[in-house]
């Protein structure tokens, strides 16, 4: 009787065994574990690790390679150059998040407001418009205020500001602080717009009527109303953009380092780089508990709360009148956007047409920084962008990377998306929240722990430093979260029943998914797919400790021309970068008739 007890519990073992190796869902599930663990948790437990121990750089009386040690930690925190290594970076970093946040938010919100809740004409136009400099690298703004604001004491060369009015600008107004507050405010109201114009746009307006009808002034339904119901988009999109901005590298670099302002960011890369990898891995582990704490703060002051649309099906969506103020406020937009999207970009491909930076004389008018041929007394004799070997092998690589990114972080996404809708249980939760892991850290520090970790042979992986490869999978990697958020929307969008009956009717769940689900969700692995080449043809933050001469990309050969004083073939670079977004967004927006919007509100 008992061995038929065993034999009964060991074929139930063996059955639910052999139902979970068959389930598509569990096996996806481990699948996607295995995968996060490697590449988020283990990199992340290797980088702490690796900070505790002495390493092969280390000298010194009592230093023995792999013992554990608290030195470098003294060394970031308690000796004589914490102040500047540590404490006036994160000052620095918190500062311009904080100010960024504020006014990107305030900037970000009343544009939404405008749109959404007024009869403010051209909508889909302006719409359009407003997030453009989604589309464009934050550091591509650095670009311009350095083409109109930078100083002979310091730039070498003057700007325009200085060309015009014989005055050089301050240290303060050419670097620094403002402008690097300026030229991220100006990049990341985006996120704000869309997270507070996607609330404003879910609710009715019969509470706002109702106020109205009741004897309220418009402002103070404003502040009783409209302001709670939105409140919770407000924090979020306050929380997203300080989370971003304290963890920003290109505009700090470009903008800081020529005057030694330094923030978490900048001052990672130069330890790194300057022979110090452990300082520069605890300053990445500062950084990422830095925006951790952000984040959780965020969430605890959500708490539960959610957007619910306010009224039924009958509510309407009543447009306040802007009146007399109609044309003064489409002035006002129009001329705002093209201030920080328009005019930028025709400087930008102005300073590329200058053969001397700081001379805007139209005899000094060259095509030369686009197709000229080598000339030792111009740019060190580097020819012509669109004749250059170096810059077209960049521009390879950045499309690979991009395209090969963006395709493999869509479809996991998907797949992701889909073992967290179908699924249920503490497996799936915990894919859902380690698939968000990677939002959490920084692009630089991410890069500083792939630096570390796959620059040599790695479990089941060769070295991947000086490939392509790890390009492309520390890209996938950080925009998992969108991919899944994005993969996940899409395929809550589907319902069961479909491949419910497929599954009734024989079909393999690659050919239901094949046949079924990758059809039904094309919109949304297209969104997913044109979120990530974004991403990855514009990204310096995440790669620029990563290449190597010979897997140099467009964004960071921009970087070393910049930083080797050549700013018209990098800005020549940076007009490339912009072009091939567009069209690309452009085209999969058209045949794909995709709407990236609510993706990049998550970003």
């Amino acid at each position: 009787m008992e061995i038929n007890k065993s034999n009964m519990r060991r074929n139930r073992f063996k059955n639910k065994v052999k139902s979970m190796l068959t389930n598509p869902i569990y096996v996806f599930s481990f699948i996607a574990i295995a995968f996060l663990i490697y590449t988020v948790i283990f990199p992340l437990w290797k980088i702490v690790q690796s900070t505790f121990e002495w390493n092969a750089r280390d000298t010194g009386p009592g230093v023995v390679t792999g013992e554990t040690t608290l030195e470098h930690w003294k060394s970031v925190f308690t000796s004589d150059i914490s102040q500047a290594m540590l404490y006036e970076p994160m000052f620095n970093a918190l500062s311009i998040g904080i100010v960024v946040s504020v006014l990107a938010l305030a900037l970000g919100a009343g544009l939404a407001f405008l749109v959404v809740k007024t009869d403010f004409p051209f909508k889909k136009t302006f719409g359009f418009l407003i997030i453009l400099p989604y589309m464009l690298p934050s550091w591509f703004k650095a670009f311009v205020w350095l083409i109109v604001f930078k100083n002979d004491k310091v730039g070498g060369s003057g700007g325009l500001f200085q060309y015009l009015t014989n005055i050089a600008p301050p240290d303060w107004l050419a670097y620094g602080f403002l402008p690097i507050v300026l030229a991220l405010t100006t990049h990341y109201y985006v996120f704000s717009y869309l997270l507070v114009g996607a609330a404003l746009g879910s609710m009715g307006s019969s509470l706002e009527e109702s106020s109205e009808i009741l004897g309220a002034s418009r402002f103070k339904t404003l502040r009783k109303i409209t302001f709670p119901l939105v409140l919770p988009a407000i924090l979020s999109a306050f929380i997203l953009i300080i989370s971003k901005a304290i963890g920003s590298f290109g505009v700090p670099a470009f903008l800081g380092l020529p005057v030694r302002y330094y923030t978490l960011s900048t001052m990672i890369y130069s330890n790194i780089e300057s022979g110090r990898p452990t300082e520069g891995f605890i300053l990445s582990i500062v950084l990422i508990v830095l925006a951790s704490l952000i984040i959780f703060f965020n969430q605890r002051i959500l708490g539960k709360r959610k957007y619910e649309t306010v009224g039924g099906k009958d509510s309407s969506n009543k447009l306040i009148p802007l009146g007399k103020w109609k044309k003064p406020t489409v002035a006002i937009v129009g001329t705002f956007i093209a201030m920080i999207s328009v005019v930028p970009l025709i400087l930008l491909v102005m300073e590329t047409l200058m053969l001397k930076s700081g001379n805007y004389s139209l005899k000094n008018l060259t095509t030369h920084y686009w197709i000229g041929n080598s000339d030792p007394n111009i740019a060190g004799g580097a020819v012509g962008v669109l004749k250059n070997d170096m810059i077209l092998s960049a521009f390879k690589n950045s499309f690979i990377l991009a395209l090969t990114a963006s395709v493999v972080a869509a479809v996991i996404g998907l797949i992701i998306g889909y073992v967290v809708t179908r699924g249920d249980g503490i497996v799936t939760k915990t894919i859902d929240q380690m698939s968000f892991l990677p939002y959490l850290i920084p692009g630089i520090a991410l890069g500083g722990i792939y630096l570390s970790l796959f620059s040599k042979p790695t479990l089941l992986l060769p070295s991947l430093y000086g490939t392509l490869a790890i390009l492309i999978l520390i890209t996938v990697v950080k925009e998992l979260p969108f991919a899944t958020r994005a993969g996940s929307s899409t395929m809550v969008q589907i319902s069961g029943e479909l491949e419910e009956a497929a599954k009734v009717s024989g079909a393999s769940w690659f050919r239901r998914f094949r046949q079924i689900l990758l059809p039904l969700s094309r919109k949304g692995l297209l969104s997913g797919f044109i979120l990530v080449f974004i991403s990855g043809m514009k990204e310096l933050d995440l790669i620029i400790m990563l290449v190597t001469p010979s897997t140099n990309t467009l964004t960071t050969l921009t970087f070393d021309l910049q930083e080797g004083g050549y700013p018209q073939l990098a800005n020549a670079i940076v007009v490339i970068i912009i072009v091939v977004i567009i069209v690309v967004y452009l085209l999969t927006t058209i045949i794909g008739k995709t709407d990236i919007s609510r993706g990049i509100g998550g970003k």
